[in-house]
């Protein structure tokens, strides 16, 4: 229970999944303000595929669970969404293709490996209004916490109020990519959906780290 491995992945997922379904509509309408307005259906969509695959074959080590996401996500998501959180996936795989256990506390490792399929993926930078400004700080904060040895709860408690700070302020943002970027100066206002739904997966993660912590 010290360890991520595939009940914390399991977990991790099937959470997600409930709080992207019951946040599917309010997505909808943010993406629906500055985009095609089908974010919160890719989003919920996506992890439900997730959560079935996961059904399916509930033992499978953390790497093959991870990947078997990823193909899933992108096969249920057409919309650019899709290869960016497959990439996400795909490079959080690697974390666990070694034979050496990632503990609780490196979950600061797995949110950065998260931020870096996707930027690799798709080329956006910290203030580009996309939901890398939700995932970067969140590592950020969790690798902080890690340093400084705070407790789980702490770091889990840090992690999520950086994410939620960090979709806070991409309203102030304008937007550069994707379909929001031809509003230019009016897409300023309105909170970037990929970061709100982002902000949702870090609680997610944060919650159940909480739980193995409690």
């Amino acid at each position: 229970m010290d360890r991520i491995d595939t009940s914390f992945i399991t977990d991790f997922f099937f959470l997600a999944s409930v709080r992207l379904e019951e946040n599917r509509q309010t997505l909808c309408r943010l993406d629906g303000e500055i985009g095609d307005g089908d974010h919160g259906t890719s989003m919920a969509n996506g992890f439900a595929a997730i959560e079935k695959v996961i059904r399916a074959q509930p033992d499978a080590a953390p790497a093959d669970m991870l990947r078997q996401a990823a193909h899933a996500f992108l096969a249920e998501v057409g919309a650019t969404v899709g290869p960016l959180y497959a990439s996400a996936f795909l490079e959080m795989a690697t974390l666990f293709d070694g034979e050496q256990p990632l503990s609780l506390s490196e979950i600061g490792q797995v949110l950065s490996a998260f931020a870096r399929g996707i930027a690799k993926r798709g080329k956006a930078q910290p203030g580009d209004k996309t939901m890398l400004d939700v995932w970067l700080p969140a590592a950020q904060a969790a690798e902080r916490a890690a340093r400084a040895e705070q407790p789980l709860t702490r770091l889990a408690s840090l992690t999520r109020g950086a994410a939620n700070a960090a979709r806070d302020e991409t309203a102030a943002m304008m937007s550069t990519r994707g379909r929001a970027a031809r509003l230019q100066e009016r897409s300023i206002g309105h909170l970037d959906p990929g970061a709100v739904s982002a902000a949702l997966i870090v609680d997610a993660i944060c919650a159940t780290l909480e739980e193995r912590a409690g």
